[in-house]
């Protein structure tokens, strides 16, 4: 059996050493429950932002500045939607 002094790796060789704590089912339950909530909750605000968009501009008394931050929101959100799917 060979030893490994890690004081001095062998060439293209590094280490690391990490100390993890271990997750009990309670504290799992409650970081899976926490990130379902905030993830409905980010598609609510979304959701909402985007219905008050279409409805800016689809509205005929709406102002031209409404039509244009309507149009402008909703373009940045397309772009990040095919961002997204795309990944590149």
């Amino acid at each position: 059996m060979s030893s490994l002094d890690l004081n001095s790796p062998p060439n293209g060789h590094s280490y690391s050493i990490s100390v993890d704590k271990d997750e009990t089912a309670a504290e799992r339950g409650v970081r899976l429950f926490k990130d379902v909530v905030l993830f409905l909750a980010a598609l609510v605000a979304v959701g909402v932002v985007l219905w008050l968009c279409v409805r800016g501009v689809t509205d005929p008394t709406a102002t031209p500045d409404e039509h244009k931050w309507s149009m402008s929101v909703l373009a940045a959100t397309v772009g990040g939607l095919i961002g997204y799917l795309v990944r590149k």
